[in-house]
């Protein structure tokens, strides 16, 4: 069975991305879903001293070996100042330590959101660019905003057309994914 590795980047304990992030990875049938908590993962932040005196932290590593394992991988992003949460960053520094390819040119599906009209675009756009360097697959993506007035646990994303909009960009991933 296909294993998908889902998160939210964001280290809120209650997190409405790592909540999108897990619906959305839950709405890809049949595959085994593995949700991540960046919380579960921090580490110093990255600096190239502590790297030479210390090596490359255990859970870098560990959160390297989630993201191999899987088929797929799903981030939904939440926008701090316009960019990623440092929470975000400082894994992404890390990993990308490890290994040359940090995402494994695995599908993707980049998604963020948050309770503001703009639904966290901005971070998506730099991390669209970012991410998709490289990648053979073409990784959708999706900004949900107002999360409180169109997503529901139980229904998803309320709004028909923003949840037209999705629905397209999950096929794109489902249909990477094999």
């Amino acid at each position: 069975m296909k294993k998908i590795v889902a998160f939210g980047a964001s280290s809120s304990k209650k997190s409405i991305n790592k909540d999108f992030a897990t619906f959305v990875a839950s709405q890809v049938k049949d595959v085994d879903i593995l949700v991540l908590d960046l919380n579960d993962f921090e580490m110093p932040i990255y600096s190239i001293d502590y790297e030479n005196d210390n090596g490359i932290p255990k859970k870098a590593f560990n959160f390297k070996e989630k993201l191999k394992s899987a088929n797929g991988i799903v981030i939904s992003f939440a926008e701090h100042n316009g960019v990623y949460t440092a929470a975000f960053k400082n894994i992404f520094d890390w990993i990308s330590r490890i290994e040359k390819i940090v995402w494994y040119n695995k599908p993707m599906f980049l998604l963020s959101t948050s309770d503001g009209s703009r639904g966290a675009q901005t971070v998506l756009e730099i991390a669209y660019k970012r991410i998709s360097r490289g990648n053979p697959h073409e990784i959708p993506i999706f900004s949900l905003p107002n999360f409180y007035d169109n997503f529901d646990n139980q229904k998803g994303i309320i709004d028909k057309e923003l949840n037209d909009s999705f629905t397209k960009s999950l096929k794109v991933f489902i249909s990477n994914l094999g």
